[in-house]
């Protein structure tokens, strides 16, 4: 009988999963695992762990979702700890199979993960599969990817490229192979405190069982669409606080709990039933933009993450100033409307994207920082953190990406005033 694994990585969902259907349809019997990398816990090069608490606990949410969705289909999912090009073979060898499936992801590090288990003499199958597109539908191949977002996004409306349907649950998931007495180091569990709601969060859906998973993700899209403040969007999105300014699909598609499929798919049903708007197209616009960095990964790989990412080689080093960024850590630089996002990200792991702009753009423009430095904090913070997203958007203002004005300075005080111009933003977040 064909036995296989299958490695859950940035896809913590059944519906619409094609890596995962494809592996049920291929194999006798499937052992389903997610490991946890012990890099994902080492310290930065700029003196804080790499994943922070607000991340892991929305994590094991997420887990333990998938977990409870594999169990009624008479399945498990095995944790486990440490590098997967070393557990994955020795899990395989004691499975007796030498075939892993999993989802492609185009960053350096997921890549890198991949060759070393092929090198290893796994025979993996990986599938591309966490855009709205398909990159063999766009009308160009994705090597050739426009360096603007607008030349992108004008091809692929001119061409009408549709997102695909999402894919049903599977028939049936293969059951188990016999599971050997010693497996690879389980995974303990999160020895993190117990997440503390804050009341003033524009993201409060993390108090709610199992809230990092897909069960979640499926009820806050239809509540979304239900109440159709899709309508609104393109007037509310630059909000700073409240829970319906957008519409806060980014943590759950983050993970993989939701697929931009699903969620497109969602949105179509609405515009079929109410009318489009500007407000739904907008939505899609930011789901297309999601999708371009996604693809600016597949064209461009590893130059995204060096530290003058895209732009010319001549291009100085970042600076950077250790003592600025920490107090732009603590929300401790004296410009209130800064100080405000980032009491709110670290009390939260959540952040208007408004906000994120201005505080990332004060963090290079302004306090001369490296931007490498604000994009891992990002990273170890954010619920919603996103390789693809957070890499481009950094580079974005930076302008160190595929921005052709070199670069986007906010003006705090600007910004303040057009967005919290009565205040109540800075107060409500003036501690953190």
């Amino acid at each position: 009988m064909k036995t296989a694994i299958y490695w859950f990585r940035n896809d913590l969902r059944l519906l619409d999963n094609p890596a995962f259907t494809l592996a049920c349809r291929s194999v006798d019997r499937l052992l389903p695992v997610f490991i946890h990398d012990p890099a994902a816990s080492e310290q930065t090069r700029w003196g804080f762990a790499r994943t922070g608490a607000h991340r892991q606990h929305f994590l094991a949410d997420t887990l333990a979702d998938l977990r409870l969705q594999l169990a009624r289909q008479g399945s498990e999912l095995i944790e486990l700890s440490g590098a997967p090009e070393q557990v994955l073979p020795a899990l395989a060898t004691l499975c007796e199979t030498r075939s892993i499936f999993c989802e492609t992801i185009s960053a350096p590090e997921e890549q890198a993960q991949l060759v070393a288990l092929r090198a290893a003499g796994l025979h993996v199958e990986s599938v591309w599969q966490s855009s709205m597109l398909d990159p063999a539908d766009l009308p160009f191949d994705v090597q050739r990817l426009p360096d603007m977002f607008t030349a992108f996004r004008h091809a692929v409306e001119k061409a009408g490229v549709l997102a695909p349907s999402p894919l049903p649950l599977p028939r049936a998931i293969p059951p188990l192979p016999a599971l050997p007495a010693m497996l690879p180091q389980r995974y303990p569990g999160l020895r993190v405190a117990a997440a503390i709601a804050d009341q003033r969060s524009s993201f409060p859906f993390t108090t709610a069982a199992y809230a990092g998973g897909e069960s979640a993700a499926l009820a806050h899209v239809a509540s979304y669409f239900q109440r159709q403040l899709v309508h609104t969007y393109k007037a509310t999105r630059n909000g700073l606080s409240g829970t319906d300014y957008s519409s806060k699909f980014s943590p759950w598609l983050a993970s993989g709990a939701l697929s931009a499929r699903s969620a497109c798919q969602s949105l179509k049903q609405f515009e079929a039933q109410y009318g489009a708007s500007d407000g739904s197209y907008w939505l899609w616009f930011e789901l297309l933009w999601r999708d371009y960095f996604r693809f600016l990964h597949c064209r461009y790989g590893v130059k995204l993450y060096r530290a003058q990412g895209l732009a010319d080689t001549t291009l100085a080093t970042p600076g950077h100033h250790a003592r600025s960024f920490r107090q732009w850590c603590l929300g401790e630089t004296g410009e209130a409307i800064v100080d405000a996002g980032m009491h709110e990200l670290a009390a939260t792991g959540y952040l208007s994207n408004r906000l994120r702009q201005i505080v990332a753009s004060y963090l290079i423009h302004d306090l001369a920082c490296d931007w490498r430095a604000g994009a891992a904090w990002f990273e170890a913070q954010l619920i919603d953190f996103d390789v693809y997203s957070n890499q481009g958007n950094w580079l974005y203002i930076a302008g160190r990406g595929t921005d052709p004005r070199g670069g986007r300075r906010f003006n705090p005080q600007k910004q303040a005033q057009d967005y919290d111009p009565k205040g109540h933003y800075r107060t409500l977040w003036s501690k953190a």
